[in-house]
């Protein structure tokens, strides 16, 4: 009975294959559309990541200071700061346009800069992704276009000036973004309001500060770090945001303005030392004082758009003697400053090589006020209106300050820190400087 069993279905399973066995082959069919091509990976990394293209670009990277800075670490996690020290908290502020213009709290009754990245945004080095958000997004060359090439509303004016270079297609405006100079707030005024600029060029009399005066020092004593910070050169370079004083110089703007970019100059190639690329260096040399033994990359200067038909160096006196003008109005101005301390400086002075402006003025002045701080400025000369400790106490009291001895304080530091003694803009830098002393003269100073 299994056996007949076994039959059956071995005779079944015979039926099943001959019924799908193949039979002889059929017409052959029209032709199928072709597939669109697939990429090819290498090939396409290789139009960036080529030794002559961002290979290259890394290496020289290694030579800035944007690379090997220290503030990345210094400042991360501090919202307010880290929008021009960090890379997420940059690329933040580009994304989210977010505003300079300080606004009124309500809750509080204070004014508030806005101007400040989210908390979980404020880390992150300088890199390549700061400046090229959309790297690695097509994979092609367009990936290197820039963060941003707005126009850049100063935070020093709380949005009342805006710098837009429009040359090169706004890309020094990414770099204006960060250096640009930042406000004077009224630490003193219990709404914390932001120094009214045109009232210290405008009424040039009024007292700023007087330390007889006591509880009438309501908006701005000063301090140490009394300063504009250190990203003077955008408002320079642009031709605004100083305090224009009245005088025998017209403000005017050096061909400059219009005609180069940060990059020209800054990236210019081919590289001399750690000068030029994306070194962003035009001094071939790192962090030692001006003059000693400086070498400049001048290939930026002389292309045929600009210093081509008559080449700069720097013996050349389109360049020697025009730095050697502004230092000499720069130093004419921190003696006109100095003055008001009756035999002391009011300027702090630093020869070393920590003073980045150290040779740029005959005074190795730094930009910061000569008031003591603890654990800043330890030697400090004056007493800090805001410090009541044991050793501030002993120093002798700040001198009275006028508004026009304000502006010339902060014109001065505009012009200092710029850094190139009126290169990047002789005609703006040669205003200021000028006029400022005219009018602290005008004011019997």
């Amino acid at each position: 009975m299994f056996f007949a069993a076994g039959l059956l279905i071995m005779a079944a399973c015979l039926m099943m294959t001959s019924c799908t066995k193949e039979g002889p082959a059929g017409a052959t069919g029209p032709a199928g559309k072709d597939g669109t091509d697939g990429k090819d990976a290498s090939e396409t990394c290789k139009q960036c990541h080529a030794k002559a293209v961002v290979d290259a670009i890394a290496v020289e990277f290694q030579l800035s200071k944007h690379n090997w800075g220290s503030a990345a670490f210094e400042e991360a996690g501090n919202t307010g700061c880290t929008p021009c020290h960090v890379q997420k908290a940059f690329v933040y502020m580009c994304q989210n346009n977010v505003s300079t213009v300080f606004t009124f709290n309500e809750t509080t009754k204070k004014w508030v800069n806005p101007y400040v990245t989210a908390a979980s945004d404020a880390i992150g080095e300088i890199g390549c992704f700061t400046c090229h958000t959309s790297l690695h997004t097509t994979y092609t060359t367009s990936d290197l276009a820039l963060t941003s090439v707005v126009p850049v509303p100063m935070t020093m004016w709380g949005g009342a000036k805006t710098i837009d270079l429009t040359q090169g297609g706004g890309k020094s405006n990414l770099c204006v973004k960060c250096h640009q100079p930042r406000p004077l707030v009224c630490g003193n005024d219990p709404a914390g309001r932001l120094l009214n600029y045109d009232s210290v060029k405008n009424f040039p009399l009024v007292v700023m500060f007087d330390s007889t005066a006591g509880a009438k020092n309501k908006y701005l004593k000063p301090s140490y770090r009394m300063h504009i910070h250190y990203g003077a050169v955008g408002g320079v370079y642009a031709g605004q945001g100083a305090i224009e004083f009245a005088g025998s110089v017209p403000y005017s703007n050096s061909p400059h303005t219009t005609l180069a970019s940060c990059q020209d100059c800054h990236m210019a190639d081919p590289m001399t030392g750690i000068a030029g690329g994306h070194s962003f260096n035009v001094r071939n040399a790192k962090e030692t004082p001006l003059g000693s033994g400086t070498t400049w990359n001048f290939n930026g200067c002389n292309t045929s758009a600009c210093h081509a038909a008559s080449p700069i160096d720097a013996a050349s006196t389109k360049w020697k003697a025009t730095r050697t003008e502004i230092k000499g109005l720069l130093d004419a101005l921190a003696t006109k400053i100095n003055a008001c301390g009756g035999g002391h400086n009011i300027l702090h002075s630093d020869a070393t090589a920590t003073n980045l402006w150290a040779g740029v003025s005959t005074g190795n002045f730094d930009g910061y006020l000569d008031i003591y701080s603890a654990g800043t400025n330890d030697d400090g000369y004056w007493r800090d209106p805001y410090n009541t400790g044991a050793t501030n106490m002993t120093k002798p009291k700040f001198p009275k300050l006028l508004n026009v001895q304000l502006g010339a304080i902060v014109n001065f530091q505009f012009c200092l820190r710029e850094y190139s003694l009126g290169i990047h803009n002789t005609s703006y830098v040669r205003a200021l400087l000028t006029n400022s002393v005219e009018a602290l003269n005008a004011a019997g100073l």
